[in-house]
């Protein structure tokens, strides 16, 4: 699997860095001819202020100890709801990514607070 950053520049993508690119041609030797590859592209979150971040982790904090999850379990359970997390496949294992909130634009922030906001309500916690 290679996950990266690719920066526009002349109207072609070049990698951001030398790690993302040795990352990619490593990830290129393992496929094999004739294998398809599927791939998941996307513009870099852009907006998303720190104030938006704390706000979700205190959500998630809150709703985590209110249903006694552990913090990193109901992050990925607001991330599913959210949308910011998909399913892929790894020399034959699937495996699930989630987008970093760190990454996500202002309207993927916002469904994140949203899905907080929404599993509060169905399980009669006011969030704070």
């Amino acid at each position: 699997m290679f996950i990266g950053t690719l920066v526009k520049s002349n109207s072609k993508l070049s990698y951001s860095n030398r790690k993302d690119k040795l990352l990619y041609d490593q990830f290129i030797d393992k496929v094999k001819d004739g294998e398809e590859v599927e791939i998941f592209v996307c513009i870099k979150g852009r907006g998303t202020s720190p104030a938006q971040i704390s706000k979700v982790h205190a959500c998630i904090r809150e709703l985590a100890g209110e249903l006694g999850f552990p913090f990193d379990d109901m992050k990925l359970i607001i991330k599913e709801k959210a949308g910011l997390c998909y399913e892929v496949e790894d020399e034959g294992e699937k495996k699930v990514i989630c987008k970093s909130f760190g990454d996500c634009s202002t309207l993927e922030i916002t469904l994140a607070i949203e899905a907080c906001n929404e599993v509060a309500r169905q399980n009669n916690i006011i969030l704070q």
